[in-house]
């Protein structure tokens, strides 16, 4: 069984910074792309941020320059750096990750299939 957890997000004003980190746990065998996405109320869920396991990263127009995705791959965690946030950006903020799973009943690696975080709230005020 896998699992992606997410703690942290929380209230934060305009200009502000916050750091959200996602941690993937269970029967791991490896872990492709991770990525961060949002969805504000009445919206659709849209990506902000996604990262290799080789560290290639690629972001929303919307956060170049104020974002920044990192992994820790001996932690099998994703983090999110957000800087100078909108009150736009208000949304609830899910981690995603395409992970091989490892089979112990027959010994053989799954996958790989996408996982999804619980979601963080993360609320900008103006």
């Amino acid at each position: 069984q896998v699992q992606l957890v997410e703690p942290g997000g929380g209230l934060v004003q305009a200009g502000g910074s916050l750091r959200l980190s996602c941690a993937a746990s269970g029967s791991i065998f490896s872990i492709n792309a991770m990525g961060w996405y949002r969805q504000a109320p009445g919206k659709q869920r849209v990506l902000v941020a996604a990262i290799t396991s080789d560290g290639s990263t690629n972001y929303a127009d919307s956060v170049k320059g104020r974002f920044t995705i990192s992994r820790d791959n001996a932690k099998n965690t994703v983090y999110l750096q957000m800087n100078s946030l909108k009150p736009g950006e208000t949304a609830v903020y899910y981690c995603d990750a395409h992970i091989n799973s490892f089979n112990r009943c027959n010994w053989s690696v799954e996958g790989p299939l996408n996982y999804w975080g619980q979601g963080t709230q993360v609320t900008v005020s103006s």
